[in-house]
């Protein structure tokens, strides 16, 4: 007996994480208000039915997205700090992101485009939940900027994170990859002159 609700415990949650990984890439891919249940079922591959077991609304599901975007972060953040230099955390940040590069040119920054878009509606709501997903990565990298004892660690990060979003927009906009590619190459290039430079603006 006891086995059986655990099993279904562990089916149940196994069911509600491929829903949140399903409605983070829809949402990216799709936006939240083009974006429907059925969609995030469809490639979850659960029953629409099922889903309002987990998520009673769409907004529900896009407020997992976000959480979901804030999991990955702290997958890919856990993974950097185990480097024992700031700096090379920095760069392996960056690398990320170029990684990335063909989906950014497709959809944009997931949370960046979803913070855009969520912006358009009332204060209070989802909008705030997409800005503490990016406060998550600012805090992140001015702990960075910080451990390395450059000045002004809260504006390097604003300077770093909004680069990054920059040339997300301009990736999509332009439907280049190599955007990404050359921008985050200059970027890393940037974080390497830092300590002799104390936080020039990359160029």
């Amino acid at each position: 007996m006891t086995d059986s609700k655990g099993s279904r415990a562990r089916t149940a949650t196994a069911k509600r994480q491929r829903l949140m990984t399903a409605a983070a890439q829809v949402v990216h891919q799709q936006g939240a208000e083009r974006t429907t249940i059925a969609d995030i079922a469809r490639a979850a591959d659960v029953p629409v039915g099922n889903v309002y077991y987990y998520f009673k609304t769409k907004d529900e599901l896009v407020a997992a997205a976000l959480a979901e975007h804030a999991h990955q972060l702290e997958i890919l953040t856990d993974r950097l700090d185990r480097l024992p230099d700031p700096g090379e955390r920095l760069k392996g940040l960056v690398e990320a992101w170029i990684s990335q590069r063909d989906l950014a040119a497709r959809y944009g920054c997931p949370t960046g485009t979803l913070a855009a878009e969520l912006d358009k509606r009332d204060e209070g709501g989802l909008d705030m939940e997409a800005g503490k997903v990016i406060r998550l990565l600012l805090d992140w990298v001015e702990r960075q900027f910080r451990e390395l004892g450059l000045p002004d660690p809260e504006e390097l990060a604003l300077t770093l994170v909004g680069a990054y979003q920059g040339m997300s927009l301009l990736a999509n906009a332009l439907r280049d990859p190599g955007v990404m590619t050359r921008q985050g190459t200059r970027l890393i290039s940037w974080l390497d002159s830092l300590s002799g430079t104390q936080g020039a603006t990359p160029g």
